[in-house]
């Protein structure tokens, strides 16, 4: 089937690993210092993890793939539990376990935002 997916440019990919944690599903992970998208069906094309790639080594191609599996996804998500990079608000330095963190883009770099903090990036 034809849909929407994440595809990794390796030569741009750091391996920060920043791009991890978006992929609740546990589609990209860190395979010998670069992210990979490790299974097709686990990407559900969602894009999160776009915002946060500092290199702009994630883009969303439309290409032939296996169908998402929410099950397979929803699996791995309890296998991980909590074995993630964690994240934090750039301007508050609040982390995820205490506000909604969102990804945006500014100057040039893919930060996290809280939901506190985003109104006055937004209104200045």
């Amino acid at each position: 089937m034809k849909r929407q997916i994440v595809h990794i440019d390796e030569e741009l990919c750091n391996g920060c690993g920043a791009c991890v944690t978006p992929c609740a599903e546990g589609a990209i992970q860190l395979v010998n210092g670069k992210a990979k998208v490790v299974s097709d069906s686990l990407c559900d094309g969602a894009g999160f993890c776009l915002a946060v790639c500092p290199t702009g080594a994630l883009t969303i191609e439309t290409r032939e793939a296996a169908a998402f599996d929410e099950h397979a996804a929803e699996q791995l998500q309890q296998q991980r539990g909590t074995t993630y990079i964690a994240q934090h608000c750039h301007v508050c330095g609040a982390g995820e376990d205490k506000r909604v963190l969102l990804p945006c883009r500014t100057e040039g770099r893919s930060l996290w935002v809280c939901t506190r903090c985003l109104p006055a990036l937004i209104h200045g």
